[in-house]
């Protein structure tokens, strides 16, 4: 009678557990009051996912979390974890890295082509809405100090041949390996390599360039610190890089089950310029302030907690 007395016991215990813990994984989907946002290890990103997660949680009075996973390594990185589950939202998606790498499609350098490209073939596909860009173009530049350029009488990326030998050269690591606007495509299309060539984490070449460990960088247009260290950026003469429009990415279902996340992240289409994404990064990594701040102080000067 014990056995039995106890065996009903664990069962009642065990269906209260189960009806009232929510336990993960029992639904087979994720929660509907969380959301997980992506970011790349830039300033520029985390940025943008704080103030999608802001938007998120203040059109829904807090009933929708926003968390965010930071420090994700390249735009294939983000695109798996969409995919597998792991994020509900990639922050920053730029069209020309996901057109030539997750996509794997040729360059496009006209914007408004490569933007309705890159929301056709994401929506056919991947079952998801590359949204319309938030106003800023983060390109590729090769940039140098005034100093350098002065001394070699640098204007364009042509320019670079004649001291090809000569200079001490900082990329992203990861532009080092790509295919379509990668450094082999830009072998081919300039036709010169350089001799010294330095893979590095893309944040650090602006400070590198500063204290001359560099002579010459490639670096991202929006970055405040070209600004701020008075870079000059070279014109990129032969037009290799494609356009590079920033925008989100959500899958479908979500947006359906969801549409108040649709609603917060279309308040950001076409409303940040490419100077303006410029000061904000270099109140992260030039005045030290939190992206997460960057994002909120962003959204109130500009009103967007008046109304949902």
């Amino acid at each position: 009678m014990k056995f039995l007395n106890h065996l009903l016991y664990l069962i009642i215990a065990s269906t209260i557990l189960l009806s009232g813990c929510g336990l993960p994984g029992l639904s087979g989907s994720q929660s509907k009051n969380e959301v997980k946002v992506s970011a790349l290890a830039t300033s520029e990103s985390q940025i943008m996912a704080y103030m999608i997660i802001d938007l998120i949680e203040h059109n829904t009075e807090g009933k929708i979390k926003g968390s965010i996973i930071n420090n994700l390594g390249s735009a294939t990185i983000q695109h798996n974890a969409l995919m597998n589950g792991d994020a509900d939202i990639s922050s920053t998606r730029y069209t020309g890295t996901d057109l030539v790498g997750v996509l794997e499609s040729e360059p496009v350098t006209e914007p408004k082509k490569a933007m309705k490209l890159t929301k056709k073939l994401f929506q056919q596909k991947f079952d998801q809405t590359f949204f319309d860009s938030y106003g800023f173009e983060n390109t590729f530049a090769f940039m140098v100090t005034k100093e350098t350029a002065e001394k070699y009488d640098l204007h364009t990326v042509s320019d670079l041949e004649k001291v090809k030998d000569e200079v001490n050269v900082g990329t992203d690591t990861t532009w080092i390996k790509r295919g379509g606007d990668g450094y082999a495509p830009f072998q081919e299309h300039y036709g010169f390599a350089f001799d010294s060539i330095k893979p590095m984490q893309i944040g650090l070449v602006y400070d590198a360039l500063k204290s001359k460990k560099l002579d010459v960088a490639l670096g991202y247009t929006t970055d405040g610190r070209i600004a701020a260290y008075d870079l000059v950026v070279l014109e990129d003469d032969k037009n290799f890089f494609p356009t590079y429009d920033a925008s989100a990415v959500a899958p479908n279902k979500l947006l359906k089950e969801q549409p108040e996340v649709k609603k917060a992240i279309n308040k950001l289409n076409d409303k940040i310029s490419t100077e303006q994404m410029q000061k904000l990064n270099y109140e992260a990594d030039g005045e030290g302030k939190e992206p997460a701040v960057v994002a909120e102080e962003f959204l109130k000067k500009h009103n967007y907690f008046e109304n949902k």
